[in-house]
């Protein structure tokens, strides 16, 4: 198993320039890896007998964690570190002369993933997965005694701790404020972050109710009244008709008011 960290200034950059650091960082790695492995490996097509299963052998966990170590810039941001996994014990792996890694269209590379590997020079085209996992350290909200479902979350509840935010796809909590007076939506066990979908969505209003509905646009807003055909629930979308018996799609974002684009 590989263990690669990564040290960057993550906290300023955006979701999706963590996830492109991250590809960099394991194409270069498995780069590394794919040029480990044994000339003579590959996936059991025919079954000889000098088929073997390839290993990332302890000089190239040495090359990773050197590579690692002298490129990450020194920063106070959240670090990146690959956990690589093992290859499937029951694959044999045919003799192949260049193993090329890549990385699966449309996969996340956060939490538990993969790598894809192919061979694209032997006797025998092969393709395998090795399975990885992405793990962004941070800091976040955790409840350190831990918490039952439905009980209200207090501000004395909370407390910072680094965690991995890529264990769950949920978004963690740093803000108490948007935390602490809070109905939980399930039990948290003592330590465990708080995320998004820990936390039941507020309702800002009941269909029928009258309601605030404001048109943002760029540099203005416009505020009228109208009458709730659905439920506001935090999160999602609802539905007003207007006094002049428009009806309006948009975003509830409190009390008895809800926000749209014109």
């Amino acid at each position: 198993m590989i263990s690669i960290v990564l040290l960057s200034p993550l906290a300023r950059a955006t979701p999706r320039g963590v996830l492109r650091a991250v590809a960099w960082l394991l194409l270069v790695v498995f780069a590394i890896a794919a040029s480990a492995l044994p000339a003579n490996a590959a996936a059991n097509n025919n079954g000889n007998s000098d088929e073997a299963t390839p290993q990332l052998d302890a000089a190239l966990v040495e090359q990773v964690r050197t590579m690692a170590l002298g490129t990450a810039p020194a920063a106070d941001g959240p670090r990146v570190e690959v956990v690589v996994g093992q290859l499937n014990p029951r694959l044999h792996l045919a003799p192949c002369e260049r193993i090329e890694p890549y990385l699966p269209p449309n996969l996340r590379m956060w939490g538990k993933s993969r790598i894809g590997l192919r061979c694209t020079r032997g006797a025998v085209a092969w393709n395998v997965y090795l399975p990885i996992t992405v793990k962004v350290w941070g800091r976040a909200l955790v409840v350190p005694a831990g918490a039952m479902a439905g009980s209200i979350v207090a501000d004395a509840d909370l407390e910072e701790a680094e965690v991995d935010l890529a264990e769950e796809p949920s978004a963690a909590f740093t803000d108490r404020k948007l935390v602490a007076g809070r109905a939980l939506a399930q039990s948290l066990r003592p330590g465990q972050t708080v995320r998004l979908n820990h936390i039941k969505a507020r309702q800002w209003f009941a269909a029928g109710d009258s309601v605030r509905v404001v048109a943002l646009g760029e540099g203005f807003a416009l505020e009228s009244v109208g009458q709730a055909v659905t439920n506001g629930i935090e999160g999602q979308s609802a539905r007003v008709r207007t006094e002049g018996g428009a009806l309006v799609t948009g975003t509830p974002s409190g009390e008895r008011r809800m926000e749209f684009a014109p």
